[in-house]
C-alpha cells in the first residue's frame, strides 16, 4: 500500500485495480480539522475497499467527517463512493457525467453503436460480461452535489476552483488552486500513458473537446499535477504538447489507413498501432479491441467534423472514407 504526502495536508494513496492494465488509481486525501476531502475512490470491489480502509486508518481519517470529489463517472474513480459516503457526506460531481447513470438503456445503445461500427457480435458478450463499468460501478442512487466551472471547494487550507475539462468523459471536472498552482487532473492529463478518448455516439466529438480542454489548461500556471493514475509530475505544458502531438500522429495514421479504402471503426482500429504486447490484432484481448475501436471511432468522428472524412451507411453498418 503506497501512501505519500505530496503537498501539505495532501496524501496520495494507490488503490489497486485488479485485472486492469492501469494497475492502480490515485485517490487523494486532503486532511482538514473540519471536514476531510477525498478525490476519487476506486472500483466498487473488495480489493479497493480494503486498500482504502487501510490507507484511511493509517492517516487517521474519519469517514463520518469526510466529503468526496469525483472527477468523472468511470468506475475506477466513482464506483467505491457509494460504499464510503456517510449520511452527512457531500459527493461533489458534474452534471453531464451524471446523465450517464440516468439513461436506462445506455448499455444497449452502446452495444448497438459498436455493432454498427464493425465490432463482431460474437465478441460483444465477453466484453459486456467483464466490463468494469457494469461490474464495479456504484450501487443505488446517490445524493450528488453538482459543481461546475468556477465553483470552489475548501479543504486543508486550500481553496480549489473547479475547471471543466470535457473529452475523456463529457463532464470531466478538475480542481485547481491558483495560490499553490496545484492541479488535480483526474484522467485529463496523465504523465506516462495517454488518456483514453473513446466514444460510441455518432453525435459526439470527444476528441475535439479533449484537444480544446488541453488548450484551456495550457494557459494555466501549474506547478504540480496530481493525476488519476501513475506518478505526480510538474511539467504540465510539456506533457500537453506531447499529448497533442500524439493525437496529431493518430489522426494522420487514420487518414493513411483510409487512403487504402473505406473502413469501419473496427477495421480502422485493427490497422492502427497500439502499445500492447501482441503479435497481431487477432491476439488482442477482446476488451482491448473494444477500447481500441472506441478510440478509433473518436478520431474518425473528429476527422468527419473537420470535413476530411465522410461517413457512409452501407450493409447495415457505418463506414468512413477520405473526403
Amino acid at each position: 500500500m503506497v501512501i505519500e504526502e505530496v503537498f501539505r495536508n495532501i496524501y496520495r494513496m494507490e488503490i489497486p485495480l485488479p485485472e486492469s492494465p492501469l494497475k492502480a488509481i490515485n485517490a487523494y486525501v486532503i486532511r482538514d480539522r473540519g471536514r476531510n476531502l477525498i478525490i476519487d475512490t476506486g472500483m466498487n470491489r473488495r480489493e479497493c475497499r480494503e486498500a482504502m480502509d487501510e490507507g484511511l486508518r493509517a492517516l487517521g481519517v474519519d469517514l463520518s467527517a469526510t466529503d468526496f470529489f469525483i472527477t468523472h463517472h468511470h468506475a475506477d474513480h466513482f464506483g467505491l463512493v457509494s460504499e464510503m459516503a456517510g449520511e452527512g457526506s457531500r459527493i461533489c460531481f458534474n452534471r453531464p457525467d451524471a446523465r450517464f447513470f440516468q439513461i436506462p438503456d445506455i448499455w444497449d445503445r452502446i452495444v448497438e453503436a459498436a455493432l454498427a461500427n464493425g465490432f463482431p457480435a460474437e465478441e460483444v458478450a465477453p466484453v459486456m460480461s467483464r466490463h468494469p463499468a457494469r461490474r464495479y460501478q456504484q450501487q443505488g442512487p446517490l445524493n450528488l452535489t453538482f459543481l461546475q466551472e468556477g465553483d470552489t471547494l475548501t479543504a486543508g487550507g486550500y481553496t480549489f476552483r473547479c475547471v471543466e475539462t470535457p473529452g475523456h468523459t463529457p463532464g470531466h471536472l478538475c480542481l485547481y488552486d491558483p495560490d499553490t498552482r496545484i492541479f488535480f487532473a483526474g484522467d485529463h492529463i496523465l504523465e506516462d500513458i495517454t488518456p483514453n478518448i473513446i466514444m460510441f455516439d455518432e453525435n459526439a466529438n470527444p476528441l475535439a473537446h479533449y484537444l480544446e480542454s488541453l488548450d484551456k489548461i495550457d494557459r494555466f500556471d501549474i506547478s504540480h499535477v496530481f493525476p488519476g493514475h501513475r506518478r505526480v509530475f510538474s511539467d504540465c505544458r510539456g506533457r500537453i504538447a506531447e499529448l497533442k502531438h500524439h493525437h496529431a500522429l493518430r489522426l494522420k495514421e487514420v487518414k493513411d489507413i483510409l487512403a487504402k479504402g473505406r473502413k469501419s471503426a473496427y477495421e480502422t482500429a485493427s490497422r492502427m498501432s497500439w502499445d500492447i504486447e501482441c503479435e497481431d490484432w487477432g491476439d488482442f484481448p477482446v476488451a482491448q479491441k473494444w477500447f481500441a475501436t472506441g478510440e478509433a471511432y473518436a478520431h474518425l468522428l473528429y476527422l468527419t467534423a473537420q470535413g476530411e472524412v465522410i461517413r457512409e451507411r452501407a450493409d447495415g453498418g457505418t463506414f468512413f472514407a477520405l473526403a
